[in-house]
């Protein structure tokens, strides 16, 4: 393993919702994204997700009519199993961290979903 550089990997990619693999850890990915707008609503059953914004606020809507805002250096973690929502009003950079077998939408098949992450 390498030293890795977080902002030059996200200087390699552009495009939003669509999560690039820039490590593994003990049977867990590490992902950065851009993501702006609106996700699906969607949950994964057997494992937790971790969001830690990088760059930006991001808002994400829970079942039962809650949301959590982070900013910037802050993370969260959505339990396995909650509903959930990510919206981000202007262009978000964040970092992921979640099992090998986690699906990008989750339950739930989109226009947006992702089968395999390239690895940058």
């Amino acid at each position: 393993m390498a030293v890795i550089n977080i902002q030059e990997k996200l200087n390699l990619f552009s495009d939003h919702w669509s999560p690039k693999k820039i490590g593994e850890l003990n049977g867990q990915q590490i992902l950065l994204a851009k993501i702006k707008g609106e996700f699906v609503f969607h949950k994964h059953d057997n494992e937790d997700e971790l969001f830690m914004v990088m760059k930006g606020q991001l808002q994400i809507d829970l079942e039962g009519d809650t949301s959590v805002t982070i900013n910037e250096g802050e993370f969260y973690v959505v339990p396995k199993g909650v509903l959930h929502k990510p919206i981000a009003k202007e262009e978000v950079h964040i970092l992921l961290f979640e099992p090998l077998t986690t699906k990008h939408t989750g339950d739930v098949i989109a226009d947006i979903t992702v089968e395999t992450y390239q690895t940058i």
